[in-house]
């Protein structure tokens, strides 16, 4: 389980108390309800938080540039030091001394052999009483800090939605291929009856191709379907490692409202607020700023305290015993010409932080866009999932409507392939409006900023396992719910 820290980084500096109680609440239920072998999308979720790879390295990095910040606070704190060496050492020295004989009393050679031990000791000790680099190095690593936080915070918000989406996506090609069997078995029926006509006269040759035709592209939809879904199986298991016996379906009261507050301008103000990959663009301008600050340090003094103390030992025959020195002061230090590196720095640091100010500036017109966007979508998707159902009865009522004209003779059997084909069509159709809805209001919120658990375990509450999905891929069987559509009519008699 991931550590409670590191859990509440993911929620960010600005998130409320209610929400961190809320995140943490989640997270107990969810390790409570570890051995349940049915995944809802909590389950889920709380895999992919343990064992996604991105989410790991960001917390990783996170712990990184926090303990780079301790570097950085490490340098204007005390520096202390010691030095001792320990040596054996052997001199030795011939000189002969110029003009001296030997009448004279005076030696012409002075010889020297001497081996000896010596030891040594140097104690030093600074304190920086001014450094402008250090300080704005040290808050650039705090800027640094916060703009991981946001980093972390934004990759949790797109784990969410990306596990999201992946179990999603699961249910949509779940009930997409549902409808594609349903519709290959119906098509298969009216082929195998077309070829009874066939045999006894009743149709053309023309007719049986028609509905081979049809059933051909019927069934290449439903084995496209079949690979749609297992591939979706393939992109929940990269995200949580693990694969799952079952997983919960969508119910079919999905409450299909506008989103809260219906007033898109608000979600764009939440975004200005809350965007984490907004609040990282501008953490990166901040960390632009100290970078200026620390180029433009480079032209101060700098003034530091010290003090040291040396101590030196030898048994030389020439000079015995030990010696010590001791020193305390304050020195300085002022850059008075660098060759022109302090004025280029200068100037590069500066056009980065021009750039920052316009990645930001992008950013944040971005987000204004996807978030407008996403609120549209959503909107949109309210009508479109009503407008889908609706088209579903429609095309039912098509569908019937045609096979009582090819009972009576006054449609063929082409009329009632095109209409059992538009009723799936339709039927996919609403399924796919129905996840677009579900999974555009999750990108809304990711984009706003306020994607958490609490967001998904909200989701989770449309979520039941009566309608669960296994995860192995289902077989065609007689009691689908779509087999209500299955019925072709009765053989049409031949004309009198």
């Amino acid at each position: 389980m991931l550590p409670p820290n590191i859990i509440l980084h993911c929620l960010g500096p600005r998130a409320s108390l209610r929400a961190r109680r809320a995140l943490m609440t989640a997270v107990g239920t969810l390790m409570l309800s570890g051995t349940v072998q049915a995944a809802d999308l909590l389950t889920v979720t709380r895999d992919a938080l343990l064992n996604d790879a991105t989410l790991a390295s960001a917390q990783a990095t996170y712990r990184g540039v926090e303990a780079g910040r301790g570097v950085q606070r490490g340098a204007l704190l005390p520096q202390i030091s010691l030095a001792a060496e320990a040596a054996h050492n052997r001199a030795y020295s011939s000189q002969s001394v110029a003009g001296a004989s030997a009448g004279t009393g005076t030696a012409g050679i002075t010889a020297l052999d001497d081996n000896y031990n010596s030891a040594g000791l140097t104690l030093e000790a600074s304190q920086a009483l001014f450094n402008a680099s250090r300080w704005y190095e040290l808050e650039r690593a705090d800027r640094q800090l916060n703009q991981q936080e946001f980093s972390l915070q934004a990759t949790e918000q797109q784990l969410l939605f990306d596990a999201a989406s992946a179990y999603f996506e699961i249910l949509r090609a779940s009930d997409i291929l549902e409808a594609r069997q349903a519709q290959e078995r119906a098509i298969e029926r009216q082929l195998s009856q077309s070829r009874q006509q066939f045999e006894v006269g009743l149709i053309a040759i023309t007719e049986v191709d028609e509905a081979e035709a049809v059933y051909d592209l019927a069934r290449a939809e439903r084995i496209a379907a079949q690979s749609d879904l297992q591939v979706s199986f393939e992109a929940l298991e990269r995200l949580t490692g693990l694969r799952y016996p079952n997983i919960d379906g969508l119910t079919g009261e999905l409450p299909i409202e506008p989103p809260q507050p219906a007033d898109r301008d608000q979600w764009v103000e939440m975004a200005m607020i809350h965007s984490p990959l907004l609040l990282l663009a501008q953490a990166g301008v901040e960390i632009s700023r100290s970078d200026v600050d620390i180029a433009r340090a480079q032209r101060m003094p700098i003034l530091e305290a010290f003090a040291a103390y040396q101590y030196a030992d030898s048994d030389s025959d020439v000079i015995e015993g030990h010696d010590s020195a001791s020193q305390v002061g304050m020195r300085a230090s002022l850059p008075l010409y660098t060759g022109g590196a302090t004025s280029a720095s200068i100037n590069q640091s500066t056009f980065v932080l021009e750039s920052t100010q316009y990645d930001a500036e992008a950013q944040r017109r971005d987000t204004v866009q996807q978030v407008r966007s996403l609120f549209t979508r959503v909107s949109n998707d309210v009508e479109t999932v009503e407008a889908r159902r609706q088209a579903v009865v429609s095309n039912q009522s098509a569908l019937n409507a045609a096979r009582s004209g090819y009972e009576v003779g006054t449609r063929n059997i082409v009329d009632v392939l095109n209409a059992e084909q538009n009723l799936y069509d339709a039927i996919s159709a609403h399924a796919n409006a129905r996840y677009d809805y579900v999974l555009n209001l999750l990108g809304l919120r990711q984009q706003a900023g306020t994607l958490d658990v609490e967001a998904i375990t909200a989701v989770n509450e449309w979520l039941s396992d009566e309608a669960s999905v296994s995860l192995e891929l289902p077989e065609a069987s007689s009691d689908s719910r779509y087999d209500a559509a299955l019925d072709i009519g009765a053989r049409p008699q031949p004309r009198q």
